[in-house]
């Protein structure tokens, strides 16, 4: 006996054209020439070491470049971005998704949350951006992952691990802010999932990860439109191709590095205006 509770039309239903949700068609381009040109007469100016299992925090003046590089081996991070003056401003990688899809690469814009919605950074430089898609659907740097977490690690094995990325990430900005645990928390947010590897499985529609095809020397560079304050998580996954939110897979640090570019070379670049709508909501 089937129990097939199809309509007489499902399949007219099912060969619906999709329709894109937000066309991009009108979506300010960044000037992709001018910041190579900038980043051309960028120097180093500051550094910091992510070690293994845990994170760390910096800042990225309006102007600059950020590189996340793997040093060592391969290894993938969760990154949150902050407005540097106003921790009220972040990340929003839900709309960044809608926008860009479901992973970044070169040209695509890290967009800030509500009501500011405005481009907090822009990809100039992807090492990876080769990869593609593989045959399993799988791409790198995803928008659609949240962050290994102590809540869900409970729920699914009723044991805690302090050392996932939300733990981390939880960390270092209550450092770098001189804030409480229980204040930095509700700070952080979904990540942007440096240099792993994921997609949907077609069967059962599952987040799916495996392993990340970074090396070292593979980096990332993102041009800061906004004073930033960076925070990233070396994943306790690795490479995230078998396991997460535990001590089983083999980690290496990560780096972040800023670059500034000369005054000269950003001559007529303004940083982004916060969202122009008026709020009202209606009324």
């Amino acid at each position: 006996m089937t129990n097939d509770t199809s309509p007489p039309d499902a399949a007219a239903r099912r060969a619906v054209q999709p329709v894109i949700c937000y066309p991009t068609d009108t979506l300010p381009t960044p000037d992709l020439p001018l910041y190579q040109r900038a980043r051309a007469t960028a120097t180093p100016t500051d550094h910091v070491t992510v070690p293994p299992r845990d994170a760390g925090a910096m800042r990225v003046p309006a102007g600059a470049f950020l590189r996340i590089a793997c040093t060592e081996g391969p290894q993938v991070g969760d990154l949150n971005l902050f407005n540097a003056n106003d921790l009220s401003e972040r990340f929003y990688s839900g709309k960044t998704r809608a926008l860009h899809g479901s992973h970044v690469t070169t040209g695509d814009r890290l967009w800030s949350s509500f009501p500011s919605l405005r481009p907090m950074a822009t990809i100039t430089h992807d090492s990876l951006a080769w990869y593609g898609a593989d045959e399993f659907g799988g791409r790198v740097h995803d928008v659609i992952g949240t962050r290994c977490d102590p809540y869900t690690g409970r729920l699914l094995s009723d044991e805690d691990y302090h050392y996932c990325c939300h733990s981390n990430l939880t960390r270092a900005l209550a450092d770098d802010q001189n804030m409480s645990l229980a204040e930095a928390e509700p700070h952080i947010h979904d990540v942007l999932n440096v240099f792993m590897c994921t997609g949907f499985t077609r069967d059962t529609g599952q987040y799916f990860m495996k392993a990340s095809p970074v090396r070292a020397g593979d980096y990332i560079e993102l041009f800061a439109e906004i004073d930033l304050l960076a925070v990233l998580s070396a994943c306790p996954g690795g490479d995230c191709g078998s396991v997460h939110s535990s001590d089983e897979a083999r980690c290496f640090p990560l780096e972040m590095q800023v670059f500034q570019p000369t005054t000269e070379a950003l001559a007529g670049w303004e940083p982004p205006q916060v969202n122009a709508y008026d709020r009202s909501h209606g009324r």
